[in-house]
């Protein structure tokens, strides 16, 4: 049976016994989302990886910063690739390039760093 018909000044008190009823909400109301649309891809996090890789690598003279941004990178790309390997995102090789200069950064700072902290003064 329907429910019954809302009126123009508002949907009224609803009936006892129809979804929706006394706060309850009714199993069309739980997902608020139209049926056969596919969920909206989040690369946010890959592309977030991969310019935080870029960054540490392309500013490894900064090698304390192009450290913690390099890490920041590797983290963010494992999480866009493990969410591309999930279908959650479309850009998995975004994400590897996160990893890849993220690694690269890392790799460029400490070896900087070490490099700085050999040559006498």
């Amino acid at each position: 049976m329907p429910p019954p018909p809302i009126s123009p000044d508002g949907p009224g008190q609803v009936p006892y016994g129809y979804p929706g009823a006394y706060g309850h909400p009714s199993p069309a109301q739980v997902g608020y989302h139209w049926p056969g649309v596919p969920p909206v891809e989040s690369n946010g996090i890959g592309v977030t990886g991969m310019v935080l890789g870029i960054t540490s690598a392309v500013i490894f003279c900064l090698w304390p910063v192009a450290i913690v941004v390099g890490i920041l990178g590797v983290i963010f790309g494992a999480i866009g690739r493990r969410k591309a390997s999930r279908g959650e995102a479309t850009n998995p090789g975004q994400a590897l390039a996160g990893i890849i200069l993220g690694i690269a950064g890392i790799i460029l700072g400490a070896g900087l760093g070490t490099l700085a902290f050999m040559i006498p003064v």
